[in-house]
């Protein structure tokens, strides 16, 4: 199982220098991705772009850019413009996003959303695999081409996918899925069975499967997962990832957290490497100084 480190956590109070010498630090420490997601705050693809020129011998990944608010010939070009940047090293990880966010935040209706993805898809893989599309969906139409350098290869594209619906879609049409508090049961005996299916069907490479979750090594773990039920709470009322954390037997997004001593954080990323997942993005969960050193220790472990 490939290990890396997903900075998203930072997002709320962006520091583009600190973000810059976490990426540094990943890179050197021999870490094989590094993620940021798309929030509200900084462009996850402009950062990419401007760190991945300075920092070579990692892969950068998006963990996730909604679909909703960028029609896919617009996140066509600007993938393929970070991934010229990159070297060729960016995985775009898309996502839908939830209905509280596209309908609340945005004004757009969240209707028929696996309808939306694959109408997305129909156009964003062919502009990044060929350059061109001839698509007319529903909901969305893609006409034309994006020319790039010659010698940018198309980059991964990775969906989030939970329910059964976008994980046959992921499997078919994509490199695999990115996922968020997702815990190994689920991933054994939900994720992996049926994106690696789909995309057999297809024909497909082994998909990807990268968990994501909080991570840290503490002594102090009644403290810390106290922290995380206030952190994560909001996690367990959107439906998507309700359905996933009632499939784990999970009460709350901090019972599948990765929270506790060295042998526990061990253990679980252990299981979900059995499970079946192929990455783990590592969200760092730390305090102190003492607990991101020994929680890095255990990450590197695994490489």
């Amino acid at each position: 199982m490939r290990i890396g480190i997903n900075a998203s956590g930072m997002l709320g109070n962006p520091d583009l220098a600190r973000l810059e010498a976490l990426a540094r630090e990943a890179a050197e420490q021999g870490f094989h991705s590094f993620w940021l997601a798309q929030a509200t705050t900084i462009d996850a693809l402009t950062v990419i772009g401007a760190l991945g020129r300075g920092i070579p011998d990692i892969e950068f990944g998006t963990a996730v850019v909604p679909t909703y608010p960028r029609h896919p010939s617009m996140l066509a070009a600007q993938a393929m413009t970070t991934q010229a940047l990159v070297d060729g090293r960016l995985t775009l990880g898309i996502g839908l996003s939830h209905k509280v966010m596209i309908e609340g935040y945005y004004g757009l209706s969240f209707d028929r959303p696996i309808r939306h993805m694959r109408e997305y898809l129909s156009i964003l893989m062919p502009l990044i695999d060929a350059g061109s599309v001839d698509f007319e969906g529903e909901t969305l139409t893609g006409h034309g081409a994006i020319t790039m350098p010659a010698e940018t290869k198309p980059c991964d594209v990775l969906v989030a996918a939970l329910g059964p619906q976008m994980l046959r879609l992921a499997g078919h049409r994509t490199g695999g899925t990115v996922l968020w508090m997702v815990g190994e049961k689920t991933i054994a005996s939900h994720i992996a069975p049926r994106i690696r299916e789909a995309a057999a069907r297809a024909g497909r490479r082994e998909p990807r499967i990268v968990a994501s979750l909080p991570v840290c090594v503490t002594d102090d773990e009644a403290t810390k997962r106290s922290r995380a039920d206030r952190a994560f709470a909001m996690y367990g009322q959107l439906p998507s990832y309700r359905a996933m954390l009632d499939r784990e037997g999970a009460a709350t997004p901090t019972d599948v957290s990765i929270l506790g001593s060295e042998s526990y954080v061990r253990d679980r990323l252990s299981a979900i490497a059995e499970a079946g997942a192929t990455e783990f993005s590592a969200v760092e969960f730390c305090r102190t100084d003492d607990e991101r050193e020994q929680t890095r220790e255990v990450l590197r472990s695994f490489l």
